[in-house]
This record gives structure tokens, sequence and C-alpha cells, in this order.
């Protein structure tokens, strides 16, 4: 692992803590947490991290990460029924399947038999 990837997962963990225990993230905490754990990072990582996540609930960010993934169909569910309609005739004028090749049988697969 390469020290910058080191020293953003340490960061991120700091963070982590401060979040779970409710205490403010700040430079200085993730510092203290980084020099307790015996973490050496570059100076300027606590205090990036800290920046990044000022006036971020961290809990909520976690806790609301996948919860928007269903959202945004929802919206989309109250189409006109006219727009519904107008893709009924199109879907019928589609092609109708061919039929499936026998390549299987050919080969000599036989899933069932």
């Amino acid at each position: 692992m390469s020290a910058e990837n080191l020293s953003e997962m340490a960061c991120t963990y700091a963070a982590l803590i401060l979040a779970d225990d409710d205490v403010e993230v700040t430079g200085d905490k993730i510092s203290a947490i980084l020099k307790a754990a015996g973490v050496t990072v570059e100076p300027f990582w606590p205090n990036m991290f800290a920046r990044a996540l000022s006036g971020v609930k961290v809990k909520d960010l976690l806790s609301n990460v996948g919860s928007s993934v269903g959202s945004a169909p929802a919206a989309g569910a109250a189409a006109p029924a006219a727009a519904a309609a107008a893709v009924e005739p199109a879907a019928s004028k589609a092609k109708e399947p061919e039929p499936e090749s026998e390549s299987d049988d050919d080969m000599g697969f036989d899933l069932f038999g």
C-alpha cells in the first residue's frame, strides 16, 4: 500500500472514530487520533479531511449511502398515460422474434437429455 493510500485510510478511520463518538471532526482531533495510533501522515491530510467534512453529519452520510438509489424512479412513475400509450404502438410494430437456432443441438450439447 502506498503512503498516500495509507494516509487517506488513516484519516478516514480517524474521522469515523470521531463521528462515532459524536465529536466534531477537526484537523487537530484527527491528528491526535493518528498520533495515539502511531500513524504518521503528512501534516496536510488531517486538515484536508476536516475541511472536507465540515458541516457534514458523517453518521447521516453513512446511513444514507444506498437510500437514494431507488428514489429516482418514484418521480418518473407518475408519467402521463398518454406517454405510456405512445409507447405501446411502437412496441406492437416491433419485429417478431426469430425462431431460436438449434446450434446447441448441432454441437452435441443437450442440457437435459
